[in-house]
C-alpha cells in the first residue's frame, strides 16, 4: 500500500479508529505457486498491547494449507471510503478515492489444541458477546466443546502496522472543508463516515 507522508496515520490514529468497532477485515496470505493469494473475509480480535490478533475458521479453510506454506499474511481493515470525483477537487480536475485503511503484516501460528482453540473462542465471545458472560466454550463440555473438531484457531504476531488515511490533506485547509460539504450534500453510501474523516484530520492541521 502506497502512503504519502500527508496520508499516514499515527499510531494512536488507527487505534481509535480500529477500536470504534472496525473488527472484520481481509485475510490475505500466499496461494500455492501459479495461483493467488488466498484471500478470507473474517472477524477478529487484536490485542494491540501484546501485539496479536486472533480468530478462528472452519478446518476445511483453503487458508491452512497456504499457512502451512507460508506463515507470513496480511490482514487489512478499510473503511469510511467515497469516491471524490474531479470536478470536486479543482484543477486540474482529477478524481481520487477517500478511505483509510490499517493493514497488519503478521507471522502466523495455527491452533489446533482443544484448550488453545476454546481459549480463542472465549476471548472472542468476550469482544463480541459481552452481553453473555456465561456463554463459554469448555473443551469436552456441552454446548459448544464438541464443535471445536469443526475449528481451527489462528493466533496472529503483528510484524508491522501500516496506516493510511486518504482524505486530500495536501489541499489547503479550506478546500478540504469544502470537499466536506460536497460529501454532506451527496450522502451516498459512506459519504457520512468519509466526511467525518476528512474533517477530523482537518481538524489536526489546525
Amino acid at each position: 500500500m502506497l502512503i504519502r507522508s500527508w496520508d499516514r496515520g499515527s499510531e494512536a490514529e488507527w487505534r481509535e479508529w480500529l477500536a470504534a468497532g472496525r473488527d472484520f477485515g481481509l485475510l490475505a496470505a500466499n496461494g500455492p505457486a501459479g495461483s493467488g493469494p488466498v484471500l478470507v473475509p473474517t472477524h477478529f480480535v487484536l490485542d494491540a498491547e501484546l501485539g496479536e490478533i486472533l480468530l478462528h475458521l472452519a478446518t476445511p479453510n483453503p487458508l491452512w494449507a497456504a499457512v502451512r506454506a507460508d506463515p507470513h499474511v496480511t490482514l487489512s481493515v478499510t473503511d469510511d471510503y467515497a469516491f471524490a470525483p474531479g470536478h470536486w477537487r479543482g484543477e486540474p480536475g482529477t478524481p481520487t478515492s477517500y478511505y483509510a485503511s490499517v493493514q497488519f503484516s503478521c507471522s502466523a501460528e495455527i491452533v489446533e489444541d482443544a484448550a488453545g482453540k476454546a481459549e480463542i473462542l472465549n476471548r472472542q465471545l468476550a469482544h463480541f458477546q459481552p452481553e453473555t458472560p456465561d456463554t463459554r466454550v469448555t473443551p469436552g463440555e456441552e454446548p459448544f466443546g464438541r464443535l471445536l473438531s469443526g475449528i481451527r484457531g489462528l493466533l496472529l504476531t503483528v510484524r508491522r502496522v501500516d496506516a493510511k488515511f486518504k482524505y486530500d490533506d495536501k489541499k489547503p485547509a479550506e478546500q478540504q472543508a469544502a470537499l466536506a460539504d460536497r460529501l454532506a450534500e451527496r450522502g451516498q453510501g459512506l459519504d457520512a463516515g468519509a466526511r467525518a474523516q476528512l474533517l477530523r484530520r482537518n481538524a489536526l492541521r489546525s
